[in-house]
């Protein structure tokens, strides 16, 4: 399992746009991955409204966790799209 954390740059937060986005990297890989507020509450990375329902806001700490046969690679993809996009 593969865990990294990130900081919400993004001045309107994981909006629609960027959920979506987020979406269609995460699922191009077989691994579980999933999306864990400060608070406790997580998301299914494959699933828009998962991701929309937690609401992560500028400035929210998040902490994604990967785990499967691809996890190397699906962490350096994800944490190269959250720089450059969140």
């Amino acid at each position: 399992m593969q865990t990294f954390q990130y900081s919400i740059e993004e001045p309107l937060g994981i909006h629609a746009r960027p959920a979506g986005l987020v979406v269609k990297v995460a699922s191009v890989y077989q691994s579980s991955i999933e999306m864990k507020t400060a608070d406790g509450r997580t998301a299914n990375l494959k699933k828009l409204f998962s991701v929309m329902a937690l609401g992560v806001k500028c400035g929210d700490q998040i902490t994604i966790s990967i785990d499967g046969p691809d996890e190397g690679t699906a962490a350096a993809a994800l944490k190269k799209f959250f720089l450059e996009n969140l």
